[in-house]
């Protein structure tokens, strides 16, 4: 990774388990990876494996109509000079699968 690159990451993750629970917040910063975020190797690699980690669900996909939980999670910040502001939860098959590609990012 160059320093040009990766200088420019900085990510403010926060997890909610339910909508009751207070949020869980970290920084995640890259080159070399760190922040508050408790495993930021982690999170970077899962991130840099993700196919369009912070684009949302198309419109027109078909989800399976499968609930995955309470879970509900924001990713705002800038990866790699490119602003970010992206939604997370599980409340079908897409979003589920979008999760999972980054747990390692929100499950921390």
């Amino acid at each position: 990774m160059s320093t040009a690159s990766t200088a420019r990451t900085r990510l403010r993750i926060t997890v909610w388990a339910n909508p009751d629970a207070p949020p869980r917040t970290w920084e995640l910063t890259e080159d070399p990876p760190g922040g508050t975020h408790p495993r930021p190797d982690a999170a970077i690699s899962a991130i840099e494996a993700a196919k369009h980690p912070f684009a949302p669900v198309p419109a027109d996909a078909m989800c399976t109509q499968i609930y995955g939980g309470p879970a509900r999670a924001t990713v705002e910040g800038t990866w790699r000079g490119q602003r970010v502001s992206a939604s997370y939860d599980k409340r079908n098959g897409c979003e589920i699968a979008r999760w999972k590609a980054l747990r390692a990012v929100l499950d921390a």
